[in-house]
């Protein structure tokens, strides 16, 4: 997988993987991470979706090669960043697919910039979460802000303790010790507070939507999955049976499926091409 950097206009600058064909044939195809992690955690997705497709997978800002927002940044934000980062690869509409915090990214560019989006996909996506599940998550965030990390805590909320988790439960152990802490805890930030910033907007996305989760993700659940994919004009569930939040990765060929399927979902009506 070939990496990269793009340099925004304004001096940030993108890290990125870029795989695939770079002819007409190959429908543009952005990926976004969730927190803590980095472009490689859609490795088996990018493996197999770049025969067909021009695959971007993007480090989100202050994670892995990509510079940090600025201070006090919020999930608008950050689906305002992976706007300009679509404009600056000169590619036109795209298809995009976000995990977790990615996938509120996904959501607001769909909503905010419906010209930039052929399809929207959205995994493990949080979506008006409990009064209880809030306090968690900002009780969580507020933690980052000072230090106070535990690594295990994510990873049991992430995985499974079933022996086929051990090896991508342990690779994503490594980049959550990879990454900044500083570029960790603006993004969780904005992660836990933005579960209802989009969650008034599925109504008007109309463009095909695959919503995805594993049956076992506590905070990001097959409720929540099936009622955002109810609520979009074009919109599907999949909930994937046996799996918890890092199901792109513990179970790849059933979600890589699932988003070949949404990449042949004929559009209503083709995105207005940007111009150059």
């Amino acid at each position: 997988m070939k990496s990269r950097t793009l340099r925004l206009s304004d001096g940030l600058s993108v890290g990125l993987i870029e795989v695939g064909p770079k002819d007409r044939a190959g429908e543009p195809l952005v990926l976004i991470h969730g927190v803590g992690l980095n472009a490689r955690a859609w490795a088996p997705q990018i493996a197999a979706l770049a025969a067909s497709h021009r695959v971007f997978a993007l480090d989100m800002p202050g994670h892995g090669a990509s510079s940090p927002l600025p201070a006090g940044a919020r999930l608008p934000d950050f689906v305002t960043w992976a706007a300009r980062t679509i404009l600056a690869l000169n590619v036109g509409a795209v298809n995009v697919a976000g995990h977790s915090m990615g996938a509120l990214i996904a959501t607001g560019l769909a909503a905010d910039y419906p010209e930039l989006v052929r399809r929207v996909a959205v995994l493990n996506a949080v979506h008006r979460r409990t009064p209880e599940a809030r306090a968690a998550v900002i009780a969580r965030a507020n933690a980052l802000v000072i230090g106070d990390f535990d690594p295990e805590a994510p990873l049991d909320r992430w995985f499974s303790r079933a022996s086929a988790d051990a090896a991508p439960r342990a690779q994503v152990a490594r980049w959550l010790n990879e990454v900044n802490p500083q570029g960790y805890a603006a993004a969780y930030r904005a992660f836990a507070e933005g579960d209802d910033v989009y969650a008034d907007r599925w109504e008007a996305i109309c463009c095909p939507a695959l919503v995805l989760t594993g049956d076992g993700d506590p905070n990001s659940t097959p409720e929540m999955t099936r009622l955002m994919a109810a609520t979009a004009p074009c919109g599907r569930a999949v909930v994937i049976e046996g799996h918890r939040h890092m199901v792109n990765l513990t179970a790849p060929d059933r979600v890589t499926a699932a988003l070949r399927d949404w990449l042949n979902t004929p559009l209503m009506a083709e995105p207005e091409r940007l111009r150059a």
